[in-house]
């Protein structure tokens, strides 16, 4: 595909997710600048990443540091805001602070402890989101593995993180069940993110929602939207 016909084919995906996105606030009473859409570029190339940048995208997620780290450095001419939305292995944090900007998947004290040491020996900030479990059954490997911590131990967490020099709290992340109805998931967040930003007001945000579930997402109140799918295309994709 040519540079000029995948810019069409983004700018294209883009309008509609905004339409979705817009839709969607509408019906929660809610205004469409309250909602920011992250652009979850795996598989895709930077020149995806330039093209939406160009179309006015700032938020880009990545999940895995191999990809991720090279990408940013390719990007790292243009005003973007990184955020790292996968699992991560305490051995990628020395790597993943160095361009990240907010990590979504912060879910055991080991790891708040590895970023803080490791933020600061790069001499950068790091706002962090704790991730959510909202699926008990997935911690038995019986719909895989999805992490995230049990919403009673978020409030440890969260204390860990602010304790901890050069992060910050953001608020919380979660990916719905692959079964069930999301809403019901995205309750159980709601509840959670209410109760931590009673305790740190600056908390606010809620990451929630991909390219299947975003209305369901911003109905409960999710603040930042995890878009791959609905803006690049399905995964594994040749994109020339």
């Amino acid at each position: 595909m040519s540079g000029e016909a995948r810019r069409t084919q983004l700018a294209a995906n883009l309008q509609q997710v905004r339409e979705r996105v817009a839709a969607a606030c509408t019906a929660a009473g809610r205004r469409p600048e309250e909602v920011r859409v992250i652009a979850v570029t795996k598989q895709y190339p930077a020149s995806d990443v330039r093209i939406l940048a160009e179309l006015g995208v700032r938020d880009v997620g990545e999940n895995r540091d191999q990809e991720a780290a090279p990408k940013a450095t390719e990007c790292r001419d243009l005003d973007l805001v990184w955020h790292f939305v996968g699992q991560l292995q305490t051995n990628k944090a020395r790597s993943v602070v160095r361009y990240a900007d907010v990590v979504h998947s912060v879910d055991r004290l080991r790891l708040v402890t590895e970023l803080g040491r490791r933020v600061r020996a790069a001499g950068r900030t790091l706002t962090c989101l704790v991730q959510v479990n909202l699926d008990p059954e997935s911690e038995q490997g019986v719909l895989g593995p999805r992490g995230g911590a049990d919403p009673a131990d978020v409030p440890g967490l969260a204390e860990a993180i602010e304790a901890e020099e050069g992060l910050s709290l953001g608020g919380v992340m979660a990916v719905a069940p692959r079964q069930g109805d999301p809403r019901a998931a995205f309750d159980r967040l709601k509840a959670v993110a209410d109760d931590l930003q009673a305790r740190y007001p600056h908390a606010t945000v809620v990451s929630a929602g991909m390219s299947g579930d975003l209305e369901a997402a911003v109905e409960r109140g999710a603040t930042h939207l995890r878009i791959g799918t609905a803006l690049l295309g399905n995964r594994g994709l040749i994109v020339g």
